[in-house]
């Protein structure tokens, strides 16, 4: 297909350094989290049920401007589900993995 200058248009797939950047901290962020993980911290023990990588609905879900993911979570002492936006850090820890 051609573009108005008479050349052939190609899709562009690449993503910006910035963009890329920001994918790779948010990934740090959301951690090994994935669906059907179970992990603990300070404020109890949780098994993840979904992951939103989605800004816009990361956003909505979370009800902050700044979010950039969002972990649904099942709380597996009370069975309460929530959203997350916290990140991963040195004091949570990984109890049990599951091979996608």
């Amino acid at each position: 297909m051609e573009n108005r200058s008479g050349l052939a248009a190609t899709s562009r797939t690449d993503t910006n350094p910035a963009d890329e950047a920001l994918r790779r901290v948010t990934a740090q962020q959301i951690g090994p989290r994935r669906p059907g993980t179970v992990y603990d911290n300070a404020t109890g023990l949780f098994q993840v049920i979904a992951v939103v990588t989605d800004p816009s609905e990361a956003r909505r879900i979370l009800r902050r401007n700044a979010a950039r993911f969002a972990v649904l979570v099942q709380d597996l002492h009370t069975n309460a589900t929530h959203y997350t936006g916290a990140t991963w850090t040195g004091s949570d820890r990984v109890l049990k993995t599951v091979n996608v």
